[in-house]
């Protein structure tokens, strides 16, 4: 071998993410009691989509990471791998479905 092999570079493992009759209320509940995780959600309730870097505010990102897994896993956020970035979107349409006014209630308190 001549060590002039091409870069191949794997894409990026797809996310999970529950069906929308999948979500549990006190996993939602629960990913929105951290003030970190709120955030997240207030941002994307405003944009059509974020990379994971627009949304940490200079946090580290082990703890980014734990923070959307959470949201993931409860059903709030869609996570996908766009080049070598990871776009999050707020599952609003199926949230919404799933319990109707609930996130509307949550955005629109400021405490």
């Amino acid at each position: 071998m001549n060590g002039n092999l091409p870069c191949i570079i794997p894409p990026m493992r797809p996310f999970k993410h529950p069906a929308a009759n999948d979500f549990e209320l006190e996993r939602v509940l629960y990913a929105l009691s951290d003030p970190v995780r709120l955030e997240i959600v207030r941002h994307l309730a405003g944009v059509p989509e974020a990379s994971c870097g627009e949304l940490d505010g200079g946090r580290p990102k082990s703890s980014m990471s734990h923070h959307f897994r959470v949201l993931r896993d409860a059903g709030l956020v869609m996570t996908q791998g766009v080049g070598t970035t990871h776009m999050n979107s707020l599952r609003r349409t199926d949230m919404d479905a799933r319990f109707p006014g609930l996130l509307d209630a949550i955005l629109s308190h400021r405490g």
